[in-house]
């Protein structure tokens, strides 16, 4: 007799050859939390952990005959979406998410850990106006607020309105990541309807946390997976990534990973 089959995430996203973020941190982290992790990979990168030596996007045409393949046949029970590079493939993905009936997660992902861009400045406005009307939350950094709305948030008082401004756009729930500024992290969930909850967590002593943003934004899919409500999605994700900082090792010469299966080793 077959097992059943675990609930389904489904990532867009690129791919991380150092293996810490982007489709292969998405995928730990699916695989971590229980549920069953699908892939559409948007582009390639040659990456490390020194930063992204380069990328190659996939042809539009490919990142939809990946989607409609593991959509129509497998089925999702969430989509999270990560770096998508171009104009043309954030139309791409955001015209295929139309009549998506499952929670979607957006990473509006636009540069890595090492400051290296991975999303077309002109691109910006897609995500505004075609992506973030699909998501059910997005979750930008501090980095990736100023450059969806042009707040530059200097402490947490200016969260709320950054918040608003991003809600603006169009996600029903929008999570701004306070993790940039100093003293300890805090993170604001903000609604549509007022709803607030802020997360707040010890700051870790380790510079190791490539990937940080992907296994967050994965890591809340995958709880939405499961069934949950995005604020008890949002604080068992942030309870998980949390430990994977803490956890986080030395991978070559540079920033390592956060570690993905630190509850397996049993940190």
């Amino acid at each position: 007799m077959s097992a059943e089959a675990p609930p389904r995430v489904l990532t867009i996203a690129g791919s991380d050859s150092g293996g810490g973020a982007g489709i292969q941190a998405d995928l730990k982290t699916m695989l971590a939390l229980g549920t069953h992790g699908m892939s559409v990979i948007t582009a390639v990168t040659a990456q490390n952990s020194l930063g992204v030596q380069g990328y190659w996007e996939l042809p539009a045409e490919a990142v939809r005959a990946q989607y409609r393949s593991v959509v129509d046949d497998i089925g999702v029970q969430a989509v999270k979406t990560g770096m998508l590079a171009s104009v043309e493939l954030v139309a791409t993905v955001a015209d295929l998410l139309a009549d998506c009936p499952a929670p979607v997660v957006v990473d509006p992902v636009g540069v890595s850990k090492h400051g290296d861009a991975l999303l077309a400045a002109e691109a910006v406005a897609t995500v505004r106006e075609q992506l973030l009307p699909r998501a059910t939350l997005a979750t930008p950094n501090l980095h990736e607020v100023a450059q969806l709305t042009g707040i530059t948030v200097l402490d947490e008082g200016e969260m709320r309105p950054a918040a608003e401004a991003l809600l603006a756009f169009g996600p029903r729930w929008v999570l701004v990541k306070g993790g940039h500024l100093p003293g300890e992290p805090a993170d604001l969930l903000a609604g549509r309807d007022g709803e607030e909850h802020w997360f707040r967590a010890p700051r870790h002593d380790n510079r190791h946390t490539h990937g940080t943003g992907c296994t967050l934004a994965s890591a809340i899919a995958a709880e939405l997976a499961k069934g949950r409500e995005v604020p008890e999605a949002v604080a068992a994700a942030k309870e998980y990534v949390t430990g994977a900082i803490a956890a986080g090792f030395a991978l070559g010469a540079g920033i390592g990973p956060v570690d993905h299966a630190w509850r397996l080793r049993g940190c």
